[in-house]
């Protein structure tokens, strides 16, 4: 049954990213989000976790989801190290010491938990590529630790076997996106009980748009497929979440599942890893 999307973006709309944003940018505008809660009311959806948005959004749609029957969790705003990917929708922070005291202002302001930015994108141009590196173990364990210490969850956008194994070593709660990885981060996803949402969507809606290389995205989104065969075949949890709001996500996009289910992930599956995000996020 499809009633969880964990991971959209409210304040996106599936097309350009900075002109979605400029509907919001000197006041958000409730009129979209009513639309797209309605729309996701009307598919059957009662749960959505956002990936957060500096502008507010995230967090005026969760005090407007209860009339739709939605449960809605946010960090507000994702957390970015400066000169890193993230700082087009998120805040920056220069060091730890600088990003404990947002997640501490955060958590104050109502943040569900805490989403830290730790890698760049895939270059959907060139599968095995990606946009940017991972940010170094070490602060990835030391951004987890002071998160988990202010008693928030912790959601990573991340990319790359090394940089998810980190992670994953350092207890993250969930992993988003998650490309590229071997078998020694699936692993150490599967023994810390991290949740795995891969968000297909945002590889699989692009074949045949005429942006990117069809092939590279059918070659990524294979090498993803079957990394979540792998998981899932190790007892790993998955959970479904469409990145809505990225390009050509939009809002209650059905994808998602489809995908999944194309890759085998069974029914079965994708409810612990949901019933786990509720629990956790």
């Amino acid at each position: 049954m499809k009633n969880a999307d964990c991971h959209i973006h409210m304040v996106l709309d599936g097309q350009y990213w900075k002109a979605a944003i400029e509907d919001h940018a000197h006041r958000v505008n409730e009129t979209l989000c009513h639309a797209r809660l309605a729309r996701y009311q009307a598919l059957g959806y009662t749960y959505l976790r956002d990936g957060g948005d500096r502008w507010g959004v995230g967090a005026r749609a969760k005090a407007l989801a209860p009339a739709y029957g939605i449960t809605y969790r946010t960090p507000l705003a994702p957390l970015c190290l400066a000169g890193h990917y993230g700082k087009f929708i998120g805040l920056t922070y220069e060091n730890p010491t600088e990003f404990a005291k947002l997640v501490v202002r955060q958590r104050r302001e109502g943040a569900d938990f805490v989403k830290i930015m730790i890698s760049g994108l895939m270059d959907f141009d060139c599968c095995g590529r990606l946009t940017e590196e991972g940010l170094p173990p070490t602060l990835i364990q030391e951004l987890v630790h002071i998160a988990h210490e202010e008693g928030q969850a912790v959601m990573a956008h991340g990319n790359g076997a090394r940089t998810v194994e980190a992670a994953a070593l350092a207890g993250v709660d969930s992993i988003e996106h998650g490309a590229y990885l071997d078998r020694d981060a699936l692993e150490a996803m599967k023994n810390a009980g991290t949740v795995w949402v891969p968000t297909l969507s945002t590889v699989g809606n692009l074949k045949g748009k005429g942006r990117f290389d069809d092939e590279q995205t059918q070659k990524i989104l294979e090498s993803t497929t079957r990394n979540l065969q792998c998981f899932a075949a190790m007892g790993g949890l998955i959970a479904p979440g469409s990145d809505a709001g990225a390009w050509q996500v939009p809002h209650g996009c059905e994808t998602e599942y489809d995908l999944l289910q194309q890759a085998g992930i069974d029914q079965q599956t994708l409810e612990a890893g949901t019933k786990r995000i509720m629990e956790t996020f």
